[in-house]
């Protein structure tokens, strides 16, 4: 494979037009503490982001919302607990939301995913637009859609993380699991909402309908009760992220091999198959070849699919990314059609450790300059030492370490992640297409990203910022 890492000597006038690359604030914690104090005080919700007895856990996205389990920087998630009872029927009712992507997915009481039902698959009611289809009218005022959620598994053959075209569904598969009656589970999510839409992308949260076994119906907080949605989680203690425990178990384990493993110099990128191959990372042991395809992180997107690498400080105070950069509909900024490309959305995501999964922040692929040889440049540090020309208008992305690193005891540890989603079938760079953990630089071609510790003044003399002067 030609490598392409070399760093560009000019940056192009075009790229001055680029929408800024990440520069949100670390909140730390105990400012969120006084703030959420602050609102108890005043009557108001600690938490800020709308809810529903219904779709009572979240937002969970990046600072100050519900920061666990890895979420997008770019996305707002919510969960909704429940239990069908016998003989009733639950459907979804709602709107698609002005995004670039939503889904409904249900998991088992380990976090782990069993069915994805995506935007694309779901059929609007009569009189309705899936806006999310090609070249559809993403700004219909129609667009209304009932999805039904139907206690059995999903068929074991479905395929995972792809764009399926021309398929569609109408139930959702969420299984009860755990102690009797048994608990369901539902993640509702939306990525990159249009620029001026709220949370939910101006669409409101779905609306539970609930059909009992005598016929009568329960909308939206009257179904609740019924629903048991305030029950206690049936959770194990390791979905949302690794136990304290465990995860000093694999530091001790990493450090007998070098004091920085499982950072590596050129990095190791690895595959999010199952929790084994999670493990294996800081163990050093391979994975199964037949281990199922994002099922291993804390509460996974069936429609992603993710490489990661595990960054160290003390190998360079800069991580610089360079790679090829797949296209992707432009929603942002309101675009009237869906249009298409290689996925349907990328991101990297900087984030702590895997007994934190808090994310630091991420950029996606609207907000990642792109050069005109169809090349990108990200640079991951903390904020002291950001490079000065780390930033869009010299056309380069940038990610924050967090200055206590994994947030569990490392300061100099960040986890870098790459999201694919729904690779299209013509496209076969995807992380959706990487065969195995050997495979992925075949596999992924020039898309397959370089990486290379270096020093702040390094990568400021050798990526020169040439803007015109005014």
């Amino acid at each position: 494979m030609k490598s392409k890492f070399a760093l560009p000597g000019a940056v192009a006038a075009a790229l001055i037009l680029v929408l800024g690359a990440a520069s949100a604030e670390i909140v730390a914690p105990a400012k969120l503490a006084a703030d959420a104090m602050a609102a108890v005080a005043a009557g108001h919700d600690p938490i800020p982001g709308p809810r529903s007895c219904f779709w009572s856990r979240g937002p969970a996205s990046g600072d100050p919302y519900l920061n666990v389990a890895y979420p997008d920087a770019a996305t707002f998630y919510w969960a909704a607990t429940f239990t069908v009872p016998a003989g009733a029927r639950l459907t979804i009712e709602g709107r698609f939301p002005h995004s670039r992507y939503m889904s409904l997915i249900s998991y088992d009481g380990a976090g782990v995913p069993i069915e994805s039902v995506a935007d694309y698959l779901i059929q609007p009611v009569p009189g309705s637009v899936n806006p999310f289809l090609p070249g559809a009218d993403r700004h219909s005022a129609q667009r209304d859609y009932r999805l039904e959620v139907v206690d059995a598994p999903p068929d074991p053959n479905q395929p995972v993380g792809m764009n399926i075209v021309g398929q569609s569904r109408a139930a959702l598969h969420a299984p009860k699991y755990g102690q009797a009656p048994g608990q369901q589970a539902v993640l509702y999510r939306i990525y990159a909402r249009d620029n001026g839409s709220d949370e939910t992308g101006n669409a409101g949260l779905p609306e539970p309908v609930l059909t009992l076994a005598d016929g009568q119906v329960l909308r939206g907080a009257q179904s609740c009760t019924a629903l048991r949605v305030r029950q206690p989680l049936q959770l194990d203690p390791a979905a949302m992220a690794v136990p304290m425990g465990k995860y000093h178990e694999l530091l001790e384990a990493a450090a007998k091999k070098s004091p920085t493993f499982p950072a590596t110099v050129p990095p190791t990128w690895y595959q999010q198959l199952d929790r084994d191959a999670l493990y294996g990372i800081y163990l050093g042991t391979p994975p199964n070849p037949n281990a199922r395809k994002s099922e291993g992180g804390f509460y996974p997107n069936l429609d992603n699919q993710y490489i990661r690498t595990i960054v160290n400080r003390r190998l360079g105070k800069v991580f610089v990314v360079r790679a090829k950069a797949p296209t992707t509909p432009h929603t942002v900024h309101g675009d009237a059609r869906m249009g298409g490309g290689d996925l349907r959305y990328w991101s990297w995501c900087s984030n702590q450790g895997f007994a934190n999964t808090r994310v630091n922040d991420c950029v996606h692929d609207e907000n990642i300059p792109v050069g005109p040889d169809g090349y990108y440049t990200l640079v991951l540090s903390r904020a002291a030492d950001r490079p000065r020309n780390a930033i869009a208008q010299c056309g380069i992305a940038w990610l924050p370490m967090a200055d206590d690193g994994d947030g569990a005891g490392d300061a100099d540890v960040t986890v870098l992640q790459l999201r694919n989603m729904l690779g299209a079938g013509a496209f076969k760079h995807a992380v959706q297409s990487v065969a195995g953990p050997e495979t992925i630089a075949r596999d992924m071609g020039e898309y397959y990203p370089q990486g290379r510790y270096i020093s702040t003044s390094a990568f400021e003399i050798a990526v020169p910022c040439l803007l015109e002067k005014r």
